[in-house]
């Protein structure tokens, strides 16, 4: 086995089994707070010596959150809840939840009357995040988060404690960003499975520790020569796109995932905090670079469409996959524009419906071959 498939192997195995972590850390005896998406600042947690463990739904069936939510809810919540009870987050010391989309804001009421031994620390983010008085008011939040997260960890989080987890944050989000592009230059060696293994695994793992296992990744993949690829490379986007099912398919049809424009992956980490202000402010700023992402206000409503089309063009992808999220209003309502801007430009697209309970791919695997095929075909007339 090479160092590359071992490596990947052991975020796999971690991506697969965060209740195995999980329960590692409480026998070290580190405590974990449990981070929904999307934008929380994860640093004031893991400055406050917990583990910030990620809560993106999981692959499942909704039984029990069923009671709170309708079926037409996104199940990325609907799972979130699931997990909470069924149990599986019992081993947090409490949960941090954003509100910045129609069905978060609902879900962090209905977790506080569903559990409420599990402390719930509700944030709220600017929608107008650029302006100084948003970041004003996101600095405002994340101080009220930090005064919640020491009331739980019952000790100060100091500014240098804040500034340490940033710089700890930026050396992962560096990584991570370097992982993607060498993912996409090596498609042999990183498989659509391996490579969102890789990422996922980051939510479940003390960063220091997830960037020194990606750095070695990172070097045992830069060692190796660029890999050609005789199927076809896309860029995928969406808000999660790690069904075991769905990236099977992928591989089945030779589709390699060149970038992405995911929410679980890419999103989350274009941004750093700069290292030199207040550190609280340095958070603020970093939620104000964010961009690109259909939960966040944008004015100029082109601009994701040009970031797509900027992203197949820089990769050498030949298409857009959108995993799109069932019942999820912005990205849908975004979508018309985004696909309008990349036929502009001359570049495929295909739209596939997924959601947290999927079990059934054979509609997926339908529409990826025929695309993967048309892909083909255009190739061979260029």
């Amino acid at each position: 086995m090479s160092q590359t498939d071992e490596l990947l192997n052991a975020m796999v195995d971690i991506a697969q089994n965060p209740g195995v972590r999980l329960a590692a850390y409480a026998a070290e005896g580190r405590k974990a707070v449990g981070v929904f998406p999307y934008y929380v600042p994860e640093e004031l947690a893991y400055a406050a010596g917990f583990v910030p463990f990620g809560i993106w739904g999981a692959q499942g069936t909704v039984r029990e959150a069923g009671r709170y939510f309708p079926t037409f809810y996104c199940t990325i919540a609907r799972m979130g809840l699931e997990l909470a009870l069924s149990g599986k987050l019992d081993g947090l010391s409490a949960v941090i939840m954003p509100s910045v989309c129609d069905t978060l804001r609902p879900l962090t009421q209905n977790f506080k009357s569903a559990k409420p031994e599990l402390p719930l620390i509700f944030l709220a983010h600017p929608q107008n995040r650029k302006e100084g008085f948003g970041i004003a008011y996101a600095a405002c939040e994340y101080r009220r988060v930090k005064a919640e997260l020491e009331r739980v960890a019952d000790k100060e989080i100091t500014d240098d404690s804040i500034a340490a987890a940033i710089r700890v944050y930026n050396e992962n989000r560096a990584a991570r960003r370097e992982f993607v592009r060498l993912a996409g230059t090596h498609p042999r060696s990183v498989s659509p499975r391996g490579r969102a293994a890789a990422l996922k695994s980051a939510y479940f793992m003390d960063k220091a520790e997830h960037t020194a296992l990606l750095s070695r990744l990172n070097a045992a993949l830069r060692a190796l020569p660029a890999e050609e690829w005789a199927g076809v490379r896309v860029v995928t986007s969406g808000i999660v796109a790690d069904s075991d099912g769905l990236l099977r398919v992928f591989e089945h049809c030779g589709v390699a995932i060149a970038a992405d424009d995911v929410a679980h992956e890419s999103r989350s980490f274009r941004a750093d905090a700069p290292e030199a202000c207040d550190p609280i402010e340095s958070l603020a700023l970093q939620f104000s670079a964010q961009t690109d992402d259909p939960l966040l206000y944008e004015p100029d409503l082109a601009h994701r469409g040009r970031h797509l089309v900027d992203l197949v063009r820089n990769s050498g992808a030949r298409g857009v996959v959108f995993l799109m999220m069932q019942f999820c209003d912005p990205e849908e309502l975004d979508y018309p524009n985004v696909k309008g801007s990349l036929d502009r430009a001359g570049i495929p697209s295909v739209a596939i419906g997924c959601d947290q309970q999927m079990r059934d791919f054979g509609q997926a695997r339908t529409s990826i071959e025929a695309f993967a095929d048309m892909l083909k075909t255009a190739s061979c007339d260029v």
